[in-house]
């Protein structure tokens, strides 16, 4: 179906991304394509559907392949019909039962006289009742635009499936269609994605660097375990290194003191022998040579065990190098922070958004998720119990308390400044600039990142910097909102996020379709909308 050898890709600016690609994929296999942001895998999928040339390597690929983007934007302009590419079909079609029976016409419809069928029932399926073929692509949410294109499989049926996250704007029912149809399809697929639970769907995991492809024949459960030994083999390496390294400054230190103290003794038996001027002088600089050596080798030793410790450290995972210790929140645990009682809420002056009106008690130190499908209210809600909005029938209770509402685009990062200015801008702790640039690097910042532009930043980035400005602040909030904010990040940054969110020891309210991520930070209430 598809084979890929020694395959590499150069950036137009000369930048090698990969290199070194080998792959082999058989009909009907199902693939778990991942890497950290910024490896390639969208750049390794376009190559394979054909829409980039690599720098050098050999592609094979057996038939066409059907590909799902990340991103839609590109076919805003365009309608349903035209994005899914069966326009000219359509209007063939639509010419002919109108009396238009040129050949022209006939040759464009090629016989498929159920294409229109075919995309009602394709688009039902998904959920997409009533939508319009010529409807502009614009109009939809990102997770109808989702729906268009996986609709799209049925309707050209290819043989070979390319999916670049394609659970990222869908809700719950969306992603269990999802779910199912790649737990059922016979078709080959090749999946990115950061969707634990779709990813444990997939028989096969193969991971991108930029040096290569490792396969690892298993779920993502198994390939998870296999990492967890190779980190748990590296820090005990580390840590081996560690007491050699100290053991060897230790050496070094006994064995000089050791010297000195001979040529000490020595030199004082010297003098008092007797011995001519130019002797005394001849053994003083062989016992110098003498010490200068014996310090050398014990240099060097130290040099080479210190650059195999560097080396070791430097192959750890950005989750085991960064600490987060945050302070804990000013509210005692059990505080009540938010009560509403048969509140409603609506945009539409004649029509609220819930069906009844909602009862909710919040309490400080709760960790809850808010669940429901898209348009049910489930930001609104967020903006009333923050406060940002206010009911327009019932009533609400709200302590006063310190929040910080953060949705998937990490927009509290002020892309008008750089990296160290956003850091400062939370200083309300009076550090010196030596202490903020600490904290920077903690979050894996270095001294070449500080003066970055933040409009420049990955999101896994722009998470990054967000979990530092909250270690910098005077004290971490009482409430933490979290808004989708796994859907741009990859697996090793949710990781580090879910090492933040677990080190908080605030009330923390989620909006997510990640189940697995939920489970992870100790969801322990679920608020349906």
């Amino acid at each position: 179906m598809l084979t890929i050898q020694n395959l590499s890709y150069i950036h137009p600016n000369k930048d090698l991304l990969f290199s070194n690609i080998h792959l082999t994929v058989n009909p009907n296999e199902k693939i778990a394509l991942i890497g950290n942001n910024g490896t390639g895998k969208s750049t390794l999928l376009k190559i394979i559907a054909g829409d980039l040339e690599p720098s050098e390597g050999i592609l094979s690929v057996a038939s066409k392949a059907y590909y799902i983007p990340q991103i839609f934007g590109q076919y805003n302009h365009l309608t349903v019909g035209e994005a899914l590419g069966i326009d000219i079909k359509l209007n063939a079609l639509h010419q002919i039962l109108s009396g238009d029976v040129s050949e022209e016409r006939y040759d464009l419809l090629n016989d498929d006289w159920t294409i229109e069928e075919r995309c009602t029932e394709a688009l039902k399926d998904w959920q997409l009742h009533d939508l319009d073929l010529s409807q502009k692509m614009e109009t939809l949410s990102g997770g109808q635009k989702t729906k268009v294109f996986l609709a799209g499989i049925s309707i050209h049926q290819p043989e070979l499936l390319l999916l670049d996250e394609p659970s990222n704007h869908l809700d719950s029912v969306g992603r269990r269609l999802l779910y199912d149809f790649i737990q059922h399809s016979k078709q080959t697929l090749i999946i990115v994605s950061h969707d634990r639970k779709l990813l444990n769907l997939l028989p096969k995991v193969c991971e991108l660097t930029r040096n290569g492809m490792t396969i690892y024949g298993g779920s993502y459960d198994f390939y998870a375990e296999q990492k967890e030994i190779e980190r748990h083999a590296l820090a005990q390496d580390i840590h081996s290194k560690e007491k050699a390294l100290k053991k060897a400054k230790e050496k070094e230190r006994e064995t000089i003191e050791r010297q000195q103290k001979l040529d000490a003794r020595a030199k004082k038996n010297v003098g008092k022998a007797g011995l001519p001027k130019i002797v005394a002088n001849t053994w003083k600089n062989s016992a110098e040579r003498s010490t200068a050596k014996i310090a050398g080798v014990h240099t060097e030793k130290i040099g080479n065990i210190h650059q195999e410790l560097q080396d070791l450290r430097s192959s750890q995972s950005e989750t085991d190098q960064m600490k987060f210790g945050f302070d804990h929140p000013k509210l005692h645990k059990g505080k009540n922070l938010f009560i509403a009682k048969d509140i409603n809420f609506g945009y539409d002056p004649e029509k609220y958004l819930w069906v009844e009106n909602l009862n909710l008690q919040i309490v400080s130190g709760e960790r809850i998720a808010i669940k429901g499908a898209n348009g049910s209210g489930k930001t609104t809600l967020i903006q009333l119990i923050l406060g940002n909005l206010d009911p327009q029938i019932g009533t609400v209770y709200r302590t006063d308390s310190q929040s910080v509402y953060i949705d998937q685009d990490y927009s509290l990062i002020n892309n008008r400044l750089n990296i160290y200015e956003q850091a400062e801008s939370f200083n309300t702790m009076a550090l010196q600039e030596h202490e903020i640039k600490t904290r920077l690097n903690r979050f894996l910042f270095t001294k070449d990142d500080w003066d970055k532009p933040c409009t420049a930043l990955s999101g896994g980035e722009r998470m990054r910097l967000m979990l530092c400005c909250l270690s910098i602040g005077k004290r971490s909030p009482d409430i933490i909102v979290l808004d989708e904010p796994t859907n741009n990040l990859d697996i090793q940054n949710i990781e580090i996020l879910t090492g933040a969110i677990n080190d908080y020891q605030g009330t923390l309210l989620v909006v997510s379709h990640d189940e697995t991520f939920l489970a992870q930070i100790g969801i322990e209430r679920i608020v349906e909308v």
